[in-house]
């Protein structure tokens, strides 16, 4: 197709260059959708200027922008909305724990803290030592339980019986402690995973939907661009061709006077 050819305008039916417009087969489907809703005589063969154009570029740029903005407040929304009813108190499990403690139990930590300790250890053989030191030497002819050792064998036995459920009360306050860790980690971990999917969900609207809307923009914008340059240019041309007949009058008068 010839520059120079001169074509229809299938919207004012003037005529203009070939250069200066497009079919209507060569447009984007939704910009093609907003002539044919104001023109819908025309057909894929209808020649369309770029005066005429730039219109209707204009108003699917400003529809493919308020299209995008929709669809963020749709997302901003949803997440929203599944976020507002799922508010999450960071819990100091080690403080919690401590409120809920009794005496009692306070006591059996206590006495499983120390009974598993190198101090209870070397304080016990220290007291056997001299209980059994004493009652084996007899300083000052002083005797309470002679070998062997009956009064003492009662002790511990007394001392082991009464030691072994408050070590077991501790291990289970210790396991009912390990229940409540595991239980606020995994509401923390769901808590995580809920806002993994929705940052995924903003990230995959943000690369398939803002960034093909994004696109588009920048493609009408460059045949806007294109359109405005090549009608510079056609209008440079036509001034370089004015000066030169100009010119060429101005030389002719010239000759004419001499």
């Amino acid at each position: 197709m010839s520059e120079e050819e001169w074509i229809v305008d299938g919207i004012d039916h003037l005529n203009y260059r070939a250069v200066e417009g497009v079919y209507l087969s060569e447009l984007n489907v939704g910009l093609k959708k907003l002539i044919l809703h104001d023109y819908p005589e025309l057909s894929d063969s209808s020649f369309v200027s770029n005066v005429h154009l730039v219109k209707y570029r204009l108003i699917f740029m400003k529809n493919v922008i308020d299209k995008a903005t929709k669809k963020n407040d749709y997302v901003r929304e949803t997440v929203y909305e599944v976020t507002k009813n799922q508010a999450y108190e960071t819990m100091d499990v080690q403080e919690e724990w401590d409120n809920t403690i009794t005496f009692g139990q306070k006591i059996a930590d206590i006495v499983a803290r120390f009974g598993g300790s190198w101090t209870f250890i070397i304080s016990f053989v220290f007291l056997m030592a001299v209980w059994m030191a004493f009652n084996v030497l007899k300083p000052f002819g002083l005797v309470f339980d002679a070998y062997p050792f009956i009064l003492l064998n009662l002790a511990l036995s007394t001392l082991a019986a009464i030691q072994a459920p408050l070590i077991m009360m501790s291990q289970n306050r210790s396991s009912d402690y390990d229940r409540l860790q595991a239980k606020n980690d995994y509401r923390v971990n769901q808590k995580s995973e809920q806002g993994i999917r929705l940052l995924h969900t903003k990230i995959d609207h943000l690369v398939q939907q803002d960034q093909s809307d994004l696109l588009e923009i920048q493609k009408l914008q460059t045949e806007m661009l294109a359109s405005m340059t090549q009608q510079i240019a056609d209008l440079q041309a036509s001034n370089q061709e004015l000066l030169g007949k100009i010119r060429h009058l101005e030389r002719t008068d010239d000759s004419v006077s001499d």
